[in-house]
């Protein structure tokens, strides 16, 4: 079975909806730990609510981004974690980890990409009037939100919607897809293994 670690730095409801399709057997992975970089993040409390380690690392405790991942990564290998997954991960992933990841990280962006990338890319499709957005699943490069795309979803907009009805649909979609782009990813791991 595949292991995965998800990083997030804030409530995790993502997180949360992944672990429940673990628990329910819909989803063919073990979550082998979370890995937070904020020390109040309620991710945290979710992964002790399911019997899933956690550990936080302060990215202003080291020298920089190399020495930062590279302690991460000490506990991804303990772990045997092969896939890593950012679930609501506020941070860009530097070269340590996706020099020992190669396509093996994998994000989950509140946007039709390349349409709104970045952090605030649901308000930033509610700024622009438009009558779609969506949500992407890609693998993660060295730039912002421009990894090879695995699988995309449109949400259609009513205008009549405010940002926090938006928020809910886009929200909605990603609860719906992450986890079956994470089945599919894994199950590709697994047939390289065999």
């Amino acid at each position: 079975m595949v292991n995965i670690a998800v990083f997030a730095s804030g409530s995790g409801t993502n997180f949360e909806t992944i672990l429940s399709h673990i628990e329910d057997g819909s989803l063919h992975v073990n979550c082998a730990c979370l890995i937070a970089d904020k020390e109040n993040a309620y991710a945290r409390v979710r992964a002790h609510n399911h019997g899933v380690e956690e550990f936080y690392f302060n990215p202003k405790g080291y020298d920089g981004k190399a020495d930062y991942e590279a302690a991460i990564l000490e506990v991804l290998k303990e772990k045997k974690v092969d896939l890593i997954v950012l679930s609501g991960y506020m941070r860009f992933i530097g070269h340590t980890l996706l020099s020992a990841y190669p396509n093996r990280i994998i994000n989950l962006h509140p946007a039709y990409l390349p349409e709104f990338p970045g952090a605030h890319s649901i308000a930033d499709a509610y700024e622009a009037k438009v009558a779609q957005t969506g949500v992407t699943v890609h693998f993660v490069d060295e730039g912002v939100d421009t990894g090879p795309i695995i699988r995309q979803e449109r949400v259609a907009i009513d205008p009549s919607w405010d940002l926090e009805t938006l928020e809910s649909h886009v929200h909605a979609m990603e609860y719906d897809l992450f986890w079956q782009v994470i089945e599919q990813v894994a199950k590709s791991i697994e047939e390289e293994k065999e």
